[in-house]
This record gives C-alpha cells, sequence and structure tokens, in this order.
C-alpha cells in the first residue's frame, strides 16, 4: 500500500545518468526518526525532474520539510534507507531551520571504512564492494573539521573537478562533490582549496560503480549559513 513520508531534505546531489540522489531524515512527531532515500524504480534509481519538482515547477532544497508520495521500502544492500517514490507530487511543508542541524547530526566513529582512495587526489574516498555490503547503512550528516572545497581539473580528462577535503575525527578524507549547489558556487573560480566554516555535510556511500566495482562516498550536501 502506497504511503507518505514527511522528511528534511539532507541531500539534493547528481545522480547519473541524468537526474538526482535526495536523501533526508523522516519527520516523525516531535522530532525525527530515521534516513530515507527515495528512489526511482529504474534500475539505476536516479529521480528525475519530473518525478521531484513541486507543483510551481521549483526543486527541492536543502532543508526543505517534504511530503513525499511512496510505494514501498526498496533496501539495496548497504542502501537501506531506499524507498521507491510513487506518483504523485511531492509537497513542500516548510523549513528546517539551519541552527537545528545539530539536533540531526550523526556522531559515527569513521566513515565506514577507510582503507582505500582513488587517483587523482582522493583520500579514503571508496571500499570495496564486498565491505560495503557487510554494512547496513549509507547516509551520514557530519560536521567536518578543516573544510575545503577543491577546485582541480580531472587527471586524465582535464575536466574540472569538484572535491571536498575535510577531516573527521583526526581522520582526512578527499571526496568527490556531488551537490549542484555547492558546485556551482565555485565553478567560477580558479583552481584551489576554498576554506568554509561551520559546515555540515550529507555523506553518502554509493552503489559499485561499473568502471571499478568499489563503493565511493561523496560529498552529497553543503550545508551552512549563509547557505552557498
Amino acid at each position: 500500500m502506497a504511503y507518505v513520508k514527511r522528511i528534511v531534505c539532507l541531500a539534493n546531489s547528481y545522480k547519473p545518468p541524468s537526474g538526482r540522489c535526495f536523501a533526508g531524515r523522516e519527520v516523525v512527531g516531535n522530532g525525527f526518526g530515521g534516513w530515507i532515500r527515495p528512489v526511482s524504480p529504474r534500475p539505476t534509481a536516479e529521480v528525475s525532474f519530473s518525478e521531484y519538482r513541486y507543483e510551481n515547477g521549483s526543486s527541492p532544497k536543502l532543508l526543505d520539510i517534504i511530503d513525499i508520495p511512496l510505494l514501498n521500502p526498496d533496501p539495496r544492500h548497504h542502501q537501506t534507507e531506499n524507498h521507491v517514490i510513487d506518483a504523485g507530487r511531492w509537497v513542500k511543508i516548510g523549513e528546517l531551520p539551519f541552527n537545528a542541524l545539530e539536533q540531526l547530526r550523526d556522531r559515527p566513529a569513521t566513515l565506514w571504512i577507510n582503507n582505500d582512495h582513488t587517483k587523482g587526489g582522493g583520500y579514503y574516498d571508496c571500499i570495496s564492494h564486498s565491505e560495503a555490503f557487510a554494512l547496513r547503512d549509507s547516509l551520514v550528516l557530519i560536521k567536518p573539521d578543516n573544510f575545503n572545497v577543491e577546485v582541480g581539473r580531472h587527471y586524465w580528462t582535464g575536466k574540472k573537478t569538484y572535491r571536498a577535503a575535510f577531516d573527521y575525527n583526526g581522520t582526512h578524507h578527499n571526496l568527490s562533490l556531488t551537490d549542484p549547489v555547492g558546485r556551482d558556487a565555485f565553478v567560477g573560480k580558479e583552481e584551489g582549496a576554498y576554506p568554509l566554516t561551520d559546515v555540515y555535510l550529507c555523506v553518502s556511500l554509493t552503489e559499485p560503480y561499473e568502471h571499478d566495482d568499489r563503493c565511493h562516498k561523496l560529498v552529497a550536501a553543503i550545508m551552512r549559513n549563509p547557505p552557498l
């Protein structure tokens, strides 16, 4: 039976081939429940604009409180938070104040497993297929230390890249940034590192990538006050 979940949007991220990945914490009574990731029934799970846009044609923003029609839970290995979307408009109910994010902050000891890197500057940014499938979650909201957005060039294609470099519980990370608003804020910048203070990050662990069969850690959202 179809149902509606109310979430606070904590990720609106690029998702290949041509859609978005949304995620947030469920709003329950006077508090918050677990993570929910609305996904399409397509094998690649991305949500298209026609599926996520509001009645007025606008897109959900970070910290929006949204009612989302859903069909059924659809856990996929470590991505236990997935729910398949139903037909019908997403409805914005309100907005969460930035200072309320501290109530939602996760405090894992580590960002899953830290023992592998990708080329091109990645640091503790991926784990093996088998390591990921032994996990039971794929989303966290953290407050990092020493956060920088790094604008660079891909070592092979030469295309502009956007990465998030930060420390978490004493461990350094350098992850791909897939937050479209965060990337757009630096699209006109020269190559270099740009520090930001007082930020919260939504970090997501992907399904295995076809080209390397590894699951990648991504910064799916940067939240700060004022917003980027």
